[in-house]
């Protein structure tokens, strides 16, 4: 595999305006993903903006990063379109898709959304993580990952992803991480596909590739990463990294 990661970011958020290029430790949000990003070494990072200021700050640290259509309806589109001004004749041939409101995230679960990827049945892999805490498992503001996975194994295959409290019985229940791997034709047929009936009752993007009868192998990992959606976020971030001296 020869992975690149590509980061989607915009400046339009009503809880956190402008949250990108918030600053955390001296830097930009954006920067400071990036740099996780980097510190996974999985490949070359490129930062996909949907603002021109967000391509600014990621260059001014030295950075790659280009702009794209502001109006795009999605995350996977905007890296899709990054993805073919980027590497026109298919160099990589895996796309690592990060969110970028993760400044906190640990490298090495980044570099755990590639393994699912050396099975060459699997065309787009993600990540779960157990969930511990009871209240979770019952919030719908939690997506559930349903995974057919063997006990004591680290990967496995989706099924299907709920916000309701799914599967019922014995057994861990999965926070999907919605941090993905794609390879580069599976990323070009999503990106094709129209939103599909489950996508649009359960919100869940990833549900298209299911419907069309795509394969999405799960990396299990440790922990959720914190995402920054509010001011309360944002904060906890920036303390979390000072500590890290980042």
């Amino acid at each position: 595999m020869k992975p690149i990661i590509v980061i989607p970011a915009r400046l339009a958020s009503t809880r956190l305006p402008n949250k990108p290029l918030a600053d955390i430790g001296g830097a930009p949000m954006i920067v400071q993903v990036w740099r996780r990003a980097m510190e996974a070494d999985l490949g070359p990072v490129c930062v996909a903006a949907g603002d021109r200021e967000i391509v600014e700050a990621v260059k001014a640290a030295g950075g790659e990063a280009v702009a794209t259509d502001p109006d795009h309806p999605s995350g996977s589109d905007r890296i899709f379109e990054a993805l073919t001004r980027l590497d026109p004749d298919g160099a990589h041939d895996v796309v690592i898709n990060l969110q970028g409101d993760l400044p906190t995230i640990n490298p090495q679960t980044l570099r755990a959304v590639a393994r699912p990827l050396e099975n060459p049945s699997v065309d787009i892999s993600t990540l779960a993580a157990e969930i511990v805490r009871e209240e979770e498992k019952t919030n719908p503001n939690v997506t559930k990952a349903v995974v057919s996975i063997a006990p004591g194994e680290q990967i496995g295959r989706a099924l299907y992803f709920t916000r309701a409290t799914a599967p019922t019985g014995e057994g861990p229940i999965w926070h999907h991480i919605g941090i993905y791997g794609y390879r580069r034709a599976a990323l070009e047929r999503f990106v094709s596909l129209p939103p599909s009936p489950l996508e649009k009752r359960e919100r869940l993007e990833q549900l298209r590739a299911l419907e069309d009868g795509m394969t999405i192998g799960v990396a299990i990992v440790d922990e959720v990463p914190a995402g920054v959606d509010t001011p309360e976020d944002l904060e906890l971030a920036r303390q979390e990294l000072h500590e890290k001296g980042k």
